[in-house]
């Protein structure tokens, strides 16, 4: 599976659970970590395990894919799961507008 038809899939996984503001950064012109950053949000910190969980166990069940490390499950309020090429980022609305990821990776050049 390339990197691009895994982020899909992830997205799709998010779509699923109700994942808000889903968005993927292309940042393989920029950085050697990852080919994608995903980053997603959820209103509580229920959702937020929930949709790290449901990417975890829909990767392992359906295409054997295990996650490369996961960071964050003990607060539930940021959830880090990189696959190597893709790295999820799952937020509380909160930490989200806080690290800003997608201001920081910006892909996009300033109008």
């Amino acid at each position: 599976m390339t990197s691009k038809e895994l982020s899909d899939k992830i997205v799709t996984i998010l779509d699923s659970k109700k994942g808000i503001d889903i968005e993927v950064l292309d940042v393989s012109q920029k950085t050697t970590l990852a080919d994608y950053f995903i980053v997603v949000s959820g209103n509580s910190t229920t959702q937020i395990k929930a949709l790290a969980d449901e990417v975890e166990y829909v990767l392992k069940k359906e295409d054997d894919l295990y996650p490369d490390h996961i960071e964050g499950r003990s607060g539930d309020r940021l959830i880090l799961i990189d696959y190597k090429d893709v790295v999820v980022n799952v937020f509380h609305p909160e930490e989200r507008a806080n690290y800003n990821i997608e201001k920081l990776w910006e892909t996009k050049k300033p109008e």
